[in-house]
């Protein structure tokens, strides 16, 4: 038996290290250690429920607008606020062009290289490359005068030994099984992606105010004005401006970033057999249509040992399941205590040893529904939209699973994850045009009310704000007295995937993921990676670092 330990995982937000114990060339035991502490819920107490969205933006560089949104809708569930439409719909659209931008940068950027093998495509045949390009999609781009301008690059890169961020990449390993063709097609198609997620960032900025760290939201809806005769607000410029850009990325998505994942998917089906885990699942539902969040364009849902079939569907934010069963237990996180908690109740009192792996070893609170660990993600909310009838999920997992020759029951898997984040990404660029069309509609229709102005009243409320973000079902919990922020806790999607062992010994999603994954090469473990990074890791926002007095907290190894 081997104990093999990456620390820190690269090419994910934060800090994470992960061991594996593996036999027989398999992982056999594993465990996700989160390496910072979040500190954000103590910087909040006692400051006023209106500013919290800002603040808690900054739990991470990456995930920004969507804290800000779960933020403000707690404030809103806490106090009963209505949001008017045009509100929703703006906050819709940012949304939905903060999930473009960010599985584009996830499947091209952050998890592509375990994949693709970026050395091998200096042996592609640019003509080649673009016959199977264009086989595959009529995308304008797919020439072979872009691959040789690509592949010319990267010869030149490697003959001046500046590979840069490729550098360290696991290139030649025996489980890399792309043709170098498609090799190629993924290489230049990573570079393109750099543009289109900048063009996802800007449509967001368009109407947040900047990107990251969007400015625009209020209690009770936004501050975006909405006069389509005036230039200093939102007018038939900007509106016309953000459609193209939006067509542009929905352009990306469907014509580029979605058949190449389907393609290598196809390469690698094997992995749709592997990194199943945890198949509890748990998504809420998002794109409000209605000023009182009860309906909404996309279902949420609950699935309970893999049963796809016996799904509870979560119809509104205000679902007491959900509210009463969520909790976060600490037995081994670096918190005081053993304990289960409600997140109204919640306490963020950190209590750092050392890494034990029977005992405290990870910052990660071990959050259940239910008093069971929960995997959220892209699969819960296609599982959530597809068991609804959803026409546009409904045929995308069909025409994959006809496609690929799998089965739905797949989903379950490390390549399951990466499919429907990319199904997903289909939905969202869609989503984002169809709350356009219902924002200009409805400012045709005279209406151009954007905010129903609140203060906050005195006694004590609690709310929580539910959202579907990228990574999963986020949700912050604030509790309100007197006007201040009382309590303020954050249950983000990594903490849920990311999380430790539980009271009961129940493995987190990523250690139970691991488990039964082969290890083709000790020293190079690649597969513990693409496992990994298929969930799309933010430890930046599952925990966060803060130390007033600027003393080490603890110490990273990269290996």
């Amino acid at each position: 038996m081997s104990r093999i330990t990456l620390d820190p995982i690269t090419r994910i937000e934060g800090h994470l290290r992960i061991d594996v114990e593996a036999n027989g060339g398999k992982v056999t035991n594993a465990w996700s250690s989160a390496q910072m502490w979040r500190g954000i819920e103590v910087i909040l107490k006692g400051r006023a429920p209106e500013d919290a969205w800002s603040f808690v933006q900054r739990f991470c560089g990456v995930c920004t607008t969507v804290h800000a949104i779960s933020s403000i809708r707690a404030v809103e569930h806490a106090l009963d606020v209505e949001v008017p439409l045009n509100a929703q719909y703006i906050r819709n659209i940012m949304i939905a062009q903060h999930s473009v931008q960010d599985h584009i940068v996830h499947f091209y950027h952050l998890s592509a290289l375990d994949w693709v093998d970026i050395v091998s495509a200096l042996k592609a045949d640019p003509k080649k490359t673009a016959q199977i390009a264009q086989s595959i999609s009529d995308w304008p781009g797919n020439s072979e005068k872009e691959f040789k301008a690509v592949q010319d690059k990267l010869k030149a890169f490697v003959a001046g030994g500046k590979l840069g961020i490729f550098a360290t990449g696991y290139w030649g390993h025996p489980a890399m099984k792309l043709s170098p063709e498609v090799n190629l097609m993924a290489v230049a198609h990573y570079l393109k992606a750099l543009d289109y997620q900048r063009k996802a960032s800007q449509a967001t900025a368009i109407l947040g105010g900047k990107n990251p760290h969007i400015q625009n939201l209020v209690v009770g809806g936004v501050a975006t004005a909405i006069n389509t005769e005036n230039i200093a607000t939102l007018n038939m410029e900007r509106l016309i401006y953000l459609r193209t850009l939006m067509e542009e990325t929905r352009d990306f998505v469907q014509k580029v970033y979605y058949p190449d994942l389907l393609a290598i998917a196809g390469a690698y089906k094997d992995w749709f057999k592997y990194g199943a885990g945890v198949t509890n699942y748990m998504a809420v539902p998002e794109f409000p249509e209605d000023t009182k969040n009860t309906k909404f364009m996309l279902p949420g849902g609950v699935v309970m040992g893999g049963n796809i079939g016996g799904i509870r569907m979560v119809k509104d934010h205000r679902d007491d399941y959900l509210i009463k069963n969520i909790k976060e237990n600490v037995t081994h996180a670096w918190y005081e205590g053993n304990g289960t908690l409600h997140p109204w109740d919640g306490e963020t009192k950190p209590d750092y040893t050392d890494f034990k792996e029977n005992g405290k070893y990870s910052w990660c609170k071990a959050p259940t529904l239910d008093g069971k660990p929960v995997q959220v993600g892209p699969p819960a909310q296609i599982m959530a939209a597809y068991a609804a009838g959803n026409p546009k999920v409904k045929k995308l997992v069909d025409g994959a699973v006809s496609a690929l020759g799998i089965s739905l029951g797949d989903i379950h898997s490390t390549m399951g994850r990466l499919f429907c984040r990319g199904a997903r990404a289909h939905v969202m660029a869609d989503l984002s045009l169809d709350n356009l069309d219902k924002l200009i509609a409805n400012i045709a229709s005279g209406d151009q009310t954007y905010a129903n102005h609140t203060v906050i009243p005195k006694g004590e409320y609690r709310g929580v704000g539910f959202h579907e973000a990228p990574r999963g079902t986020l949700s912050h919990w604030i509790v309100i007295k007197n006007k201040k922020i009382e309590n303020y806790q954050a249950v983000v999607p990594s903490t849920w995937n990311a999380a430790p062992r539980n009271d009961k010994g129940e493995l987190g999603p990523y250690e139970a993921s691991l488990v039964g994954n082969p290890i083709a090469d000790a020293s190079k473990p690649l597969e513990v990676l693409r496992t990994i990074h298929s969930f799309d890791p933010c430890i930046a926002c599952a925990v966060h670092t803060v130390d007033p007095e600027g003393a080490e907290i603890t110490k990273v190894k990269v290996l």
